[in-house]
């Protein structure tokens, strides 16, 4: 029990790691357009997996904060959806709902991927342990992307049309243009980093 509590330890204390270098550097969120693409939902999905979700949501919770300040001295665009301390442009003054964008659909990034991969190990077992990773780590970045621009829409559509230059009624085109394009992108790298890295981890996790 001593043990498997220093593993999980370390392993947190690795996942936070990871995260704060991608964080500071241009590795952690990629601009493409209005949006930025991330690569710093992967720890958090792999922590999910490998030590459960309790601490998966805890790291989801850092990435979420992280995010909201990164938007917050790192000003875009989109900074005031993820930001409440960033002036709508339209209302001229931050939105605490934006808090709820930012940290949310990072805090469900370490919890569905845990519940996903152990209902498909369930149901498919060992040999196709990779198959239940990479669906795992792709339901993980799917939940981040889905969530996160369906809220920007649900709180933000005519502030976002008016960013992106297009009517309230094309917002919609907009975001699932981004879920099926970078948010496919992100799920697919997820899912195949997700299997390569749990497959080692939960092997030295058994010995």
């Amino acid at each position: 029990m001593k043990d498997q509590n220093v593993k999980s330890f370390t392993l947190t204390a690795m996942f936070l790691a990871i995260m704060i270098i991608l964080a500071v550097t241009p590795l952690g969120f990629i601009p493409i357009g209005p949006i930025n693409a991330t690569t710093m939902h992967i720890p958090v999905i792999i922590a999910s997996i490998i030590l459960g979700p309790r601490i998966g949501a805890g790291l989801g919770t850092v990435f979420g904060v992280i995010s909201l300040a990164r938007a917050t001295v790192v000003i875009t665009p989109m900074s005031f959806v993820f930001s409440p301390f960033i002036a709508n442009p339209l209302t001229n003054h931050g939105d605490w709902r934006a808090v709820i964008v930012a940290i949310v659909p990072r805090i469900l990034i370490g919890v569905i991927p845990y519940f996903v991969y152990k209902g498909l190990h369930l149901f498919m077992k060992e040999k196709a342990r990779p198959v239940s990773l990479f669906i795992a780590g792709l339901a993980g970045s799917m939940t981040n992307t889905i969530l996160v621009m369906n809220l920007i829409f649900f709180f933000f559509k005519d502030s976002y049309a008016d960013v992106l230059q297009v009517t309230a009624n094309a917002v919609y085109g907009v975001i699932l243009g981004i879920i099926f394009g970078s948010g496919l992108v992100e799920a697919i790298v997820a899912g195949i980093a997700t299997m390569g890295v749990c497959s080692v981890l939960l092997r030295l996790m058994k010995k």
